[in-house]
């Protein structure tokens, strides 16, 4: 097997301070303090291990309750329009 480069991990001294961009994307601060980086293994920053899958980070409950929340608030919207059309068609039929 050939080594073509080495991976680094990254710890910060308030990992609370880190700034969320989004679900797994974070910016680093001055409340984080400074990145401490250094190879897997060492300084108690984890390993990396090949051909291992990582477990889905993802709570399939509560996308599916997102799911359904937007589904009725598209709903709503929609039967929203629909009643304002019905409306205007009302409103153009007494003049």
């Amino acid at each position: 097997m050939q080594n073509i480069g080495q991976l680094e991990v990254a710890d910060f001294v308030n990992p609370a301070g880190l700034e969320a961009t989004g679900d797994t994307m974070f910016l680093e601060t001055e409340a984080s303090g400074q990145p401490i980086t250094a190879n897997p293994g060492t300084d108690n920053l984890g390993t990396i291990r090949q051909g291992m899958l990582e477990q889905s980070n993802v709570d399939s409950v509560k996308e599916i309750t997102l799911l359904i929340t937007a589904q009725r608030a598209y709903e709503m919207n929609s039967n929203v329009i629909k009643t304002s059309d019905q409306m205007m068609d009302t409103i153009n039929q007494l003049r």
